[in-house]
């Protein structure tokens, strides 16, 4: 028999299997879809009006890396000058960013006093239950 394993070979395993290794996907936490994205540098705001240029000159291009690689180019050779406005535009959307991660860790260490609260609660609850129940047997 070619290419197939004998089922006297695999009833000495006793059929343990091992937890396979987690990969790095499910060793990272899920993602929050609420969490707000992180803001483009300078550079990648150079970029979005960089690419509707790029496209006007060359429609015919699709290549991706042709426009990345242009763009590179285009960013080292600018002076501190016209790279002024776009830095000015990132830094104006990390600022906004900051207030928005600001407001959303708020909002989860609100979520999470609350769970917390509730718990213990439910947890005095009980106790004063069992108090209760003391008193009346006496």
């Amino acid at each position: 028999m070619k290419g197939g394993k004998s089922k006297a070979k695999s009833d000495n395993k006793l059929g343990v299997k091992k937890a396979a290794p987690q990969t790095k996907k499910e060793k990272q936490a899920a993602k929050d879809p609420n969490k707000p994205k992180r803001p483009a540098s300078a550079f990648f705001v150079f970029m979005e009006d960089f690419r509707k240029q790029y496209k006007e000159k060359h429609p015919n291009n699709k290549s991706v890396a042709a426009v990345g690689k242009a763009g590179g180019d285009k960013w080292k050779h600018l002076s501190d000058a016209e790279k002024a406005p776009y830095i000015a535009k990132a830094e104006k959307r990390k600022a906004e960013y900051e207030k928005n991660m600001d407001a959303y860790n708020r909002r989860q260490a609100g979520e999470a006093e609350e769970e917390e609260s509730d718990k213990s609660k439910s947890e005095v609850d009980e106790e004063e239950g069992s108090d209760e129940e003391e008193e009346d047997d006496d």
